[in-house]
């Protein structure tokens, strides 16, 4: 017996028509009705149409989602496996920049992490996993925001080998569930009976280069499905690993400063008491005149640094040049009265540009993948099916960063920063960047960071159908799934060089990535130190722990029903219930402040005996990296400081723990409609509503004071907790209709929601008394809500191919942004033991940053799309065939940058955060019967990463991007192929900026090209 791949009817289940929208239903198929057309079930005919999912390459995966989607009434892209166990791409996110309106975004490695969806980013779109939402959290590099703890999916947890189809729905239906505003993604595992043959098995295996690591590494699969009792019931197992090494390599400033953001203040001569002047940089020799007065800066004698009048700092000469320190401090020089007191304050260099940590950057990762799936399917005839999926994915990291950095411009006169470094040459562009600058006095630093984090994901789940008569169908569903993030470790080492001469930044060239000079041997661990800190704040080397270890925890629940009951020839009624229940749980650790404490070296031990020395970045990446510096090797390190020794301790030791759980039950009542071919106009279409209760339960945990001495002791704080609930009612409505045989035109429209980020809604807080600044978060958070409508005309010309356009609208009616406020403290909600020790009132205004509704705005865009078989030319050209896809998107969003009492009083406008205005992918392929062949590039605008950015910048952005890549195989008979894959065949770099108008870089890396290749059997 052969039986069509079965999809659940209804993933979600919500309930709620009016008595007109079902008139409006049975009024368009009244005419059909009349007729006494046959019944046109569309679900049926979509079944019916469906191949089996056993598709046998590129053209014919195409050829079956171009089915699937003109069948569809909702705007539904799919992407089917091109043979067993062989997606189309080597990561799941990668495939999707196909699809037309999505952009990909990029992690560590360059690998494919999460999506966006017609400018709307990876926080707006939800993803179902074999028809249950999934939760998929990983860890990355601090400039790709350290860690996913939200609702983002992250894709690169799984091996694409295990699924065999994705979809993308950018519309909704009443019997979808709620959470998007930009997609819901399904990705589907294969099932036992979808297989023609009664036995199936399917290997692969590959080796997969890079040119940066320079390794060669492991990727296998493995799919084996058994039908017994006449293929009424079936087994189907798949399993995948793969090891990588990646390395990369590149430039980063971890932000961008004016250059008076460290300055030192000091009395300004001549004005009012209480009048200030501050200075960007140590003074030259002789002091600096300003309005006829002459200023040293650090001030003669200041106390506990050693400045003199020939010295910034003790053994640290006064080397500015006159002409360089006075061009650094007239960029922006800022004159402010107090209206009150009268006092002046000055303040130079205010738009004077400067990178806050310039640093070559060396990232390693061991990472290791593993997933798999069993399905157990019973099917004894056409009107039953029962079957239980398993799902496993295991993501295990071990990133080791290393960094060779100049730190004085990130430090102020504390630890003997910016203010105690020497100007000796510097040059600036027109906006205020630097261009070149040769500075005295810079500490310089090599530090390492390893950060080890595993991502678990399982889920298993049961569903059923059955078909009582022609008339009613019940399917039923149950599921359980788990995400777990957990980071046993992260720490950081580094050794210090104080005082060094000859730093350089260096941007004459015009590239966007400065060569850094070092002024001295920093391949050479002599000229470095790691011992405990001076009395004057220098720092000497040392060590830190980051949050370390930590724990994200999700765990999921749905439960559902869904009839579908047909009402006459051509008219459906569904109606379903849905119980979907979330708890996410997350906490972090501090060290014992004992076990903080820098140690010196035991006698005998050298800094040669715990380090190491990373090499090639001069040949890798260029840009005057040095071709090696020494660092810390960690397992050295290890041995000498005995990392094991080290005791944490949660929320006894202050550190976070917060959970958010939501219950969330919805109806759901849906009519679908087909007025059959014999109406005037062909149309299907659904129309419902949806009614969805949401509960909330979060809580947090708000830490008064650290232990004392070295155990978690005396400790006061206090657990948060916020109930609250809210009700949606979600109309939506689809319809498809043939305006001849090959021209289709699809109108949808629809209410949606997304709810904010989890972290957000945790009731924590963290305060600096001392400078009266903090961040509260907000479980009062609204969902961000909108009107969404939809329109496309797809012209299906010849079996194959499409031409299409497609004009989208969402009026965003909110949207959540961090404000900074100022508010007294004792309006804050929070314990006054916060304030213990600090001489900081009660009643003083405190600046305080929080997320908080704020009005949305409009986004629309229009996409393009062509698939196009080219079978129609002679000879092998034949065989030739065209993707390619356009967006267009805009949008408008107000940002409060400050407010106070509540009224905005700082304000900008600017694209959606993570929206790109163009995107575009284009494939050309050729495949006959034995060999195939690709190449997809795929382009992505500019977009920003964050509003607002230091003070100076108005964003962080990211730069436009195009990857190229290929993908070629050679059947040799039905059971042996070989396969070549490529991705980033041009060596393309990603690059952070900031500031919409200077851009000047924040982050470059270099990834290189990566080669796969390998061998399928098939049985």
């Amino acid at each position: 017996m052969t039986r069509k791949g079965f999809v659940r009817a209804g993933f979600s289940t919500q309930f709620g028509i009016s008595g007109a929208a079902l008139a409006v239903a049975l009024a368009w198929s009244a005419p059909a009705l009349a007729q006494e057309t046959p019944a046109a079930d569309p679900a049926a005919a979509a079944q019916a149409d469906e191949p089996e999912i056993v598709v046998s390459g590129f053209r014919a995966s195409l050829n079956t989602a171009l089915n699937q989607k003109r069948n569809e009434t909702a705007a539904v892209d799919s992407i089917v496996a091109e043979d067993i166990g062989k997606f189309p791409d080597s990561n799941l996110a990668e495939s999707m920049q196909r699809v037309p309106g999505i952009a990909l975004s990029r992690g560590d490695g360059g690998e494919g992490r999460n999506i966006s969806v017609r400018g709307l980013g990876a926080g707006f779109t939800r993803v179902r996993i074999n028809g249950m939402e999934g939760t998929s959290q990983t860890g990355s590099s601090d400039i790709y925001g350290a860690g996913n703890s939200g609702r983002s999916f992250d894709f690169n947890v799984f091996p694409s080998e295990i699924f065999s189809a994705l979809s993308v729905r950018k519309t909704t239906s009443a019997d979808v569930e709620e959470g998007s505003l930009g997609a819901t993604v399904d990705l589907k595992a294969p099932k036992p009976l979808d297989f023609d043959k009664d036995f199936t098995l399917s290997a692969t295996a590959r080796g997969v280069y890079n040119e940066i690591s320079k390794k060669v590494d492991p990727r296998a699969s493995l799919l084996v499905s058994k039908k017994f009792a006449d293929g009424t019931f079936g087994i189907l197992g798949s399993f995948a690993y793969q090891k990588r090494h990646i390395r990369e390599v590149g430039y980063s400033a971890v932000d961008i400063l004016a250059s008076n953001t460290n300055g030192l203040a000091q009395p300004l001569l001549g004005a009012p008491a209480g009048s200030t002047i501050s200075f960007p940089f140590c003074t030259p020799v002789g002091g600096f005149t300003y309005n006829g007065n002459v200023y040293n800066s650090p001030i003669i004698g200041l106390a506990g640094k050693g400045a003199t009048a020939a010295n910034c700092s003790t053994g640290n000469p006064r080397a500015s040049d006159p002409a360089a320190f006075a061009d650094v401090f007239n960029h922006g020089v800022t004159v402010t009265t107090n209206p009150r007191t009268g006092a002046i304050t000055v303040v130079g260099g205010t738009q004077a540009f400067l990178p806050r940590l310039p640093r070559y950057v060396n990232s390693e990762q061991d990472t290791e993948r593993l997933g798999g799936t069993l399905t157990l399917q019973f099917s004894p005839d056409d009107d039953t099916d029962i079957s239980v999926d398993a799902l496993y994915s295991r993501y295990d990291v071990t990133r080791r960063d290393n960094y060779i950095a100049g730190i004085s411009f990130g430090r102020s006169v504390t630890n003997n920063g910016q203010p105690m470094t020497s100007v000796r040459d510097v040059e600036f562009d027109q906006n205020g960047s630097l261009v070149y600058g040769l500075f005295d006095g810079v500490d310089v630093r090599s530090e390492g960071l390893v950060d080890h984090w595993i991502s678990d994901f399982k889920q298993g789940n049961l569903n059923f159908r059955h078909r009582f008569n022609d008339s009613l169908e019940l399917t039923m569903f149950f599921g359980m799934n788990q995400s777990v993030w957990w980071g046993p470790k992260r720490f950081q080492t580094f050794i210090d060089a104080i005082d060094t001469d000859n730093f350089s930044i260096d941007f004459r060239d015009g590239g966007s990535v400065p060569k850094l000079g070092f002024g001295f041997d920093v391949a050479n661990p002599a000229n470095f130190s790691y011992a405990p800190a001076l009395s004057d704040g220098t720092v000497l080397g040392g060590f830190s722990f980051q949050g370390k270890p930590s724990k994200n925890q999700t765990d999921n629940l749905t439960a559902e029903v869904n009839t579908d009951w047909n009402v006459t020839q051509g008219v459906k009624l569904k109606v379903g219930a849905q119980y979907r229940r979330s708890d996410y749980s997350a906490w972090n650790s501090s060290p014992y402040s004992a076990d903080t404490i820098v140690r010196a070296l035991p006698a005998g031990t050298t800094l040669a005996d715990i380090t190491t020395t990373i090499d090639g970045l001069d040949k890798l990446f260029g840009s005057g990296a040095p071709a090696s510096w020494v660092a810390v090797d960690p397992d050295k390190w290890d041995q000498v400081f005995d990392f094991d020794s080290v005791r944490f301790c949660r929320v006894e030791c202050g550190a976070g723990a917060s959970r958010i759980r939501e219950d969330v039950k919805s109806l759901y009542a849906m009519t679908t409609f087909d007025t059959g071919e014999d109406f005037f106009l062909h149309m299907r279409g659904d129309i419902g509503v949806r009614y969805v209760r949401t509960d909330m339960l979060a809580s947090g945990y708000i830490a008064v004071s650290a232990p004392a001495g070295s155990t978690p002791t005396n400790l006061r704080g206090q657990y948060a907790q916020v109930l609250r609930g809210y009700d949606d009612w979600l109309p939506s409505g689809n319809v498809a209709i043939d305006l001849t045989p090959d021209l289709l035109l699809r109108l949808s429209a629809a209410k949606v929601l997304a709810r904010p980020e989890l972290g957000q809604l945790a009731p924590t807080s963290g305060i600096t008394a001392t400078t009266r600044t903090g961040n509260i978060n907000n479980p009062y958070l609204d969902p961000i809500r909108a009107d969404t409508f939809d329109a496309a005309l797809e012209w299906y010309f010849k079996p194959g191919s499409l031409l299409s356009v497609a004009y989208f609208k969402k009026d965003i009616k909110s949207f959540v942004q961090r404000v900074t406020s100022q508010i007294p403290f004792n309006e804050l909600g929070l314990p006054v033991e916060l304030l213990d020790n600090t001489n900081t009132a009660p009643t003083e205004t405190f600046t305080i940053g929080q997320p908080v509704n704020t009005p949305g705005g409009p986004l629309e865009g229009v996409e393009v799309n062509a698939q196009v078989q080219l079978d129609f030319l002679p000879g092998f050209l034949s065989h030739f065939g065209v993707l390619a896809n356009y967006t267009h998107v805009t949008s408008t969003i107000e940002y409060i940058l400050a407010s106070a009492n509540g009224v905005p009083t700082v304000t900008t406008t600017a694209d959606l955060i993570g929206l790109s205005k163009n995107t575009a992918s284009g494939t050309l392929f050729y495949e006959d019967k034995k060999f195939s062949i690709r190449a997809t590039a795929s382009y992505r605008d500019r977009y920003i990463r964050g509003i607002p950015a230091s003070t100076g910048s108005d964003l962080q952005g990211n730069s436009p991007n195009m990857f190229v890549d290929a993908s070629a195989s050679y059947a040799f008979n039905d059971h042996i192929k070989v396969i070549l894959e490529a991705q980033n065949l041009t060596d393309e770099r990603n690059n952070l900026y900031i500031d919409s108008t200077r851009r000047d870089t924040l982050f470059q890396t270099r990834i290189g090209r990566t080669i796969n290749f390998g061998v399928n059997f098939q049985f």
